[in-house]
């Protein structure tokens, strides 16, 4: 898709988009400059996350020194969500499920018990179907199969999210949870995609930067079947040019403490060469109800 294809986003009063992600954090690192995009331009953006992030590890060394996160990880996320979904400006609400954590070691140990990736589908989707018909979506953007990287928590989010999409405009399906909705377009977020690593991963070589693309890369080269070449089958059909939103998605990042280095890789790549080279946010439309030209600029082309 080249760049002159990009254009700015048009008035979107009166569309609706929500974003299904499994954490708290991801928001912020997945789509969160076409948020916060679309919140400018008028449409309502609600991100449903499926779990507190309860298990998840303290990642940047400053926070690992607040009390707090040791103390209370779960209520601090939810502190730290708040802040970000501000940051954005988006609405948020949660399934209310517990962080399965990453699992390590060969065989992988048994997920604990409760954890929402446990949980069979037919349940832990009936909050999702709620949410759908309540907010009524034109747009929902969730992860791949593989969770856009394998973590069992993005995985499941994927297939209660697939199934919920369904369900929710099913009225034989609990009708109880409200009047049905059948989403218009249903999209993957394509964060990981190897168009995107490679592009900017050059642009750092050739300025004789270190590349945090660098093992990625070479993972893709020499793992035929590894999550990344597995998840390229899903190219991507739809850019937005966000770069005026890299700020109000970095305020996000930042506002989670406890998971995001400001001196990590979500900040390896600077800022004006980003925005300069690769100045998007890609998606991948799955389904759609209604006719649409692809590649799309817009996740609510054909709606308009």
């Amino acid at each position: 898709m080249d760049q002159s294809a990009v254009t700015a986003l048009p008035d979107s009063t009166g569309f609706r988009l929500m974003a299904v992600h499994a954490h708290p954090d991801d928001e912020s690192s997945k789509g969160a400059a076409t948020s916060a995009a679309y919140v400018e331009a008028g449409a309502e953006v609600l991100v449903v996350t499926c779990t507190g992030g309860e298990r998840g590890d303290i990642l940047n060394k400053d926070a690992d020194e607040l009390a707090h996160a040791h103390r209370d990880l779960a209520g601090l996320r939810h502190q730290e969500m708040a802040t970000a979904a501000s940051k954005i400006g988006i609405k948020q609400t949660w399934l209310g499920y517990v962080d399965s954590g990453l699992p390590e070691g060969d065989p992988l140990p048994p997920l604990p018990f409760g954890a929402f990736a446990t949980i069979p589908v037919e349940i832990a989707a009936v909050p999702l179907v709620r949410i759908i018909r309540e907010f009524r979506p034109h747009v929902i953007t969730t992860y791949n199969e593989f969770g856009g990287y394998p973590h069992p928590d993005h995985i499941h989010t994927h297939v209660i999210s697939v199934f919920a999409l369904k369900a929710a405009a099913d009225p034989e399906y609990h009708p109880e949870l409200g009047e049905v909705w059948q989403v218009p377009k249903f999209y993957y977020d394509n964060s990981m995609n190897l168009e995107k690593f490679t592009t900017l991963h050059e642009a750092m070589v050739e300025r004789g930067l270190e590349s945090p693309y660098t093992w990625r890369l070479e993972q893709a080269e020499g793992e035929e079947d590894s999550w990344i070449v597995r998840a390229q089958r899903h190219k991507n059909t739809t850019r937005l040019h966000t770069s005026h939103y890299f700020g109000a998605r970095d305020e996000a990042l930042l506002s989670h403490h406890t998971q995001i280095d400001p001196q990590g890789f979500f900040f390896a790549i600077p800022r004006d060469l980003e925005k300069e080279i690769y100045p998007y946010e890609d998606f991948t439309l799955i389904e759609s109800t209604i006719e649409t030209e692809l590649p799309e600029t817009d996740l609510f082309a054909g709606l308009r």
